[in-house]
């Protein structure tokens, strides 16, 4: 068999935005992590797709708002262009700190988000970078 007969094994992951370090340092200063594991290091626009998926236009985004479960699970709300409704139903956010020692997952901003979250005063503007994040096979 030829080399250029040979397929390519598909990589899969997510498509999003992450945030640069600058405006990370900034939205840190204003945001202190209430747990452990600080993250704060992206915005999920879709799950589950080949690095072939399209990356977003947009590249300017605004936090929000906030949500924190007191316990496990700490986010901030972002806006892209101009709504906080993801296709899928969830909502665009950072994951911004968690306390993995109690079994807290990245995922569980989705599940926090579902009770809604606290609107900020007023709407802080940040730049975010489109980027597909290949994920490991489970």
């Amino acid at each position: 068999m030829k080399a250029e007969e040979i397929e390519t094994p598909k990589v899969y992951g997510y498509v999003g935005w992450e945030l640069p370090e600058p405006e990370r340092t900034k939205l840190l200063a204003m945001f202190k992590p209430t747990h452990a594991d600080v993250v704060a290091h992206h915005v999920t626009l879709k799950a589950g797709v080949s690095a072939e998926y399209p990356l977003p236009h947009e590249t300017h985004g605004e936090v929000v708002g906030v949500a924190d479960d007191g316990t496990s699970v700490q986010c901030v709300v972002v806006s892209i262009g101009g709504s906080t409704d993801r296709a899928d139903g969830g909502t665009y956010h950072i994951t911004w700190s968690l306390d993995t020692a109690s079994g807290a997952k990245a995922w569980m901003s989705n599940k926090l988000l579902k009770g809604g979250f606290t609107a900020l005063d007023r709407n802080i503007p940040i730049q975010l970078v489109p980027k597909f994040f290949p994920q490991e096979p489970k």
